[in-house]
């Protein structure tokens, strides 16, 4: 059965777009620990990060940094965190996370956004990219 994250990629659901190319599909987390919050995903089906070839990894990492220096551009930071947990969906995901504090970094503290947030905060990103 298809994960919720390729499903989204497949445009089963939707979702706010950030980017994607051949290999590799990012969009906004809608239950962000910061506004700006992004997930980077191959569009592979893999369940653990250390399960990707080596060429499939580089690419994920290579896309998430693209995407990671257009998020920094577009929404005001100390920095943008990467984490790459993967217990809650089985598919790679790499978390790509605005971040004031530690507290960003913690998954404890959620932000709720509107869907015009998303939006303007997708555009945002897409116009660094």
């Amino acid at each position: 059965m298809a994960s919720i994250f390729t499903k989204i990629i497949n445009g089963d659901i939707p979702s706010y777009k950030i980017a994607e190319d051949e290999y590799n599909f990012a969009f906004l987390d809608i239950n962000p620990n910061a506004k700006g919050h992004t997930l980077c995903v191959p569009k592979k089906e893999v369940d653990k990060i250390m399960d990707l070839d080596e060429e499939s990894y580089m690419r994920l990492m290579a896309f998430s940094r693209k995407v990671g220096v257009a998020l920094e551009k577009a929404v005001p930071c100390k920095r943008v965190g990467m984490s790459v947990i993967g217990l809650e969906v089985p598919h790679v995901h790499v978390h790509l996370i605005p971040l004031q504090s530690m507290a960003n970094a913690t998954f404890q503290h959620k932000e709720e956004l509107t869907k015009e947030e998303f939006e303007a905060v997708a555009e945002a990103i897409r116009a660094h990219l």
